[in-house]
């Protein structure tokens, strides 16, 4: 088994995680463990049982029956939820104004934390998400905090989107977002916050190569110096 070694992605929504995460991890042969798309697979249930959002004992017992389980393919991982693949079923709009919510309750977050331990452990990862170098990976070999501004955020959002044949405007993707910001950097519970030794990466004027490429690099002098035991 390879030796444990986590890095921690932690930034905004729509600020280049996911996709950072995903590209980073497989130029070094990481694990890519997405846990937005955990969260996002925990809405997804939620909406299909219509459960009440604030009813967070209720969300407790719904995420601690569910199965999520992330398959690598082709460079990507494929959501598995409860055995049913919802890869392109949680990047929905309504998946999107109703993440923040659910990712809020204590109830789910402890569940899925523990979960997302229990997937890293002793393996070589690259973690993205809001809480992942504070509550999660309190002790990653490397982290980073990752930001953007709020308009090219949404335009990127808006591209995405349009790739997927999904209508909305410019101006809700924006509101969407900053709402998002908002609630996760001031929810009760393992809000979203950049820890003092987190790297911060602004993301507005760099490519998605190039900000692959820094994670890479770093990662990768992080290694050898943890190696040689500096």
């Amino acid at each position: 088994m390879a030796k444990e070694f986590i890095v921690a992605i932690d930034g905004t929504a729509g600020s280049g995680k996911s996709t950072t995460a995903r590209l980073a991890a497989r130029q070094l042969g990481f694990l890519h463990l997405d846990t937005g798309a955990m969260y996002r697979a925990v809405t997804l249930k939620a909406i299909r049982q219509k459960l009440d959002l604030n009813d967070t004992a209720r969300l407790g017992e719904v995420v601690a029956q569910t199965v999520i389980d992330l398959k690598p393919e082709q460079g990507a991982n494929r959501i598995i939820l409860d055995g049913e693949d919802v890869t392109r079923a949680i990047r929905t709009p309504e998946v999107d104004r109703m993440v923040s919510p659910v990712s809020v309750a204590a109830t789910v977050r402890e569940h899925l934390v523990a979960q997302q331990r229990r997937i890293a452990h002793g393996r070589e990862v690259v973690c993205e998400g809001r809480d992942i170098g504070s509550v999660v990976f309190p002790r990653a070999d490397l982290k980073f905090y990752m930001d953007c501004d709020l308009n090219a955020r949404a335009r990127r959002r808006h591209v995405e989107l349009q790739d997927k044949g999904v209508a909305q405007t410019g101006k809700s993707i924006a509101d969407n977002l900053s709402q998002r910001d908002y609630i996760d950097s001031t929810r009760t519970h393992s809000p979203l916050t950049r820890v003092s030794d987190a790297i911060l990466l602004d993301t507005t004027n760099l490519t998605i190569d190039e900000e692959v490429a820094i994670v890479v690099l770093l990662t990768r002098i992080r290694m050898k110096v943890k190696a040689n035991g500096e």
